[in-house]
């Protein structure tokens, strides 16, 4: 904010201009940086001088959207709908956006309880496709609510698929979740989340960059995914095709440095395509939540070792483990013959059976050693997970 600004006259030249200029505009970020939302504002209202890096015509477009503004009407509307309008500056904003640069939202619509600063700093972003399979949906989902059970905010787009899939698997879980619109928050949109957008907004919050009643169309889908992965610590795209606007999300994240993170589909899904070429690049793979936690969160936050059944013969010793290995699976073998195969004397190969048969592993023929049936079912175990 303008340290010479009045709040007041900061707050409704924010609401005005977010009514004038679409969101995601530099031009118009740069004009605010450099000459004040003040100075601004009263350009475009009084026909003066054109701000510099816009055409005539552009300009001109520009100030017949201001002169149908009213940001005194926008926020009273905006009141009575249980929306708030947040400043860069004020205490709720979330920091991280200001990594946008001029990128950055002129202000945020924002309807809910909570605060979105605090929220925003233990938050993810799940993504992917609005036509998902049930294996996308169900990823989503089971990743969100994972998610949220260990602490995390799930932020997502509010679109059909993936994003449902996300908000509703955080919601399932009594977990907090954020959904980031295309459009005025108070219209929530697809129509046919209009139930689920209203209950988000009493368990989480549902944000936009434009004013109350603003309709979405497909460039504010597109600039709207710039927020949703500069306001999360990394963004997980579940399924997305070779064009899909969660890569635009993705994208955004690489370049404000933010984690990247794909969950891997069947190879021959067209709907994967586009995940897995994030995986091809620098995007990290996972499966579960826990694997997500340990790339956004803190030091020490590391998910379970993975493994596969521990199996008795994995707690022998190595030597022994290389005698039983050298026994023949279909016959006997003498002492010499299964020192050679295990690579040591015949005394220790002997030391070894004798340690072995009182485990269970072999049995004694003669001058003979034989793997027992117990023995040979650990082997073949053993063998399948190579």
């Amino acid at each position: 904010m303008n340290g010479t600004e009045d709040p007041d006259d900061e707050l409704l030249g924010r609401v005005f201009l977010s009514r004038v200029v679409e969101p995601g505009d530099e031009v118009a970020g740069r004009w605010v940086r450099e000459y004040g939302v003040g100075e601004v504002v009263r350009r475009l209202r009084d026909g003066a001088e054109a701000l510099p890096g816009v055409s005539y015509k552009r300009w001109d477009g520009l100030r017949a959207r201001g002169l149908r503004a009213e940001p005194d009407r926008d926020l009273a509307v905006a009141r009575e709908a249980g929306v708030r309008f947040l400043c860069p500056g004020d205490i709720e904003w979330p920091g991280q956006l200001d990594d946008l640069g001029d990128a950055r939202p002129l202000g945020l619509w924002v309807r809910g309880r909570a605060s979105l600063r605090m929220w925003a700093l233990r938050s993810v972003a799940v993504v992917g496709a609005r036509a998902c399979t049930e294996y996308g949906a169900h990823m989503a989902a089971t990743l969100a609510g994972g998610l949220a059970e260990r602490g995390w905010v799930v932020v997502s787009g509010g679109a059909y698929g993936v994003d449902g899939a996300a908000h509703r698997g955080a919601l399932g879980s009594g977990g907090a979740t954020v959904a980031v619109l295309a459009c005025g928050v108070d219209r929530p949109y697809p129509r046919g989340h209009t139930q689920l957008i209203n209950r988000i907004a009493e368990q989480g919050l549902v944000i936009g960059e434009l004013p109350p009643g603003d309709h979405p169309t497909p460039t504010r889908f597109i600039v709207r995914n710039r927020v949703i992965a500069a306001l999360t610590r990394g963004t997980v795209v579940v399924e997305a095709a070779h064009r899909s606007g969660s890569l635009v999300t993705a994208r955004a994240a690489q370049r404000l440095g933010r984690h990247t993170i794909g969950v891997p589909g069947p190879a021959t899904s067209g709907l994967s395509a586009g995940a897995h070429g994030l995986l091809r690049g620098d995007a990290v793979l996972v499966t579960d939540a826990a694997e997500v936690v340990e790339l956004v969160g803190d030091m020490g936050e590391l998910a379970p070792e993975r493994r596969g059944p521990v199996l008795p013969r994995d707690l022998l010793e190595p030597r022994a483990r290389k005698v039983l290995a050298a026994l023949p699976g279909g016959r006997a073998a003498r002492a010499d013959e299964v020192a050679r195969g295990a690579q040591t004397t015949v005394d220790d190969a002997i030391a070894r059976l004798y340690e072995l048969r009182s485990l269970g592993y072999v049995e004694r023929h003669g001058d003979s050693w034989k793997l027992t049936r117990q023995a040979m079912m650990s082997v073949h175990a053993g063998r399948s997970r190579c």
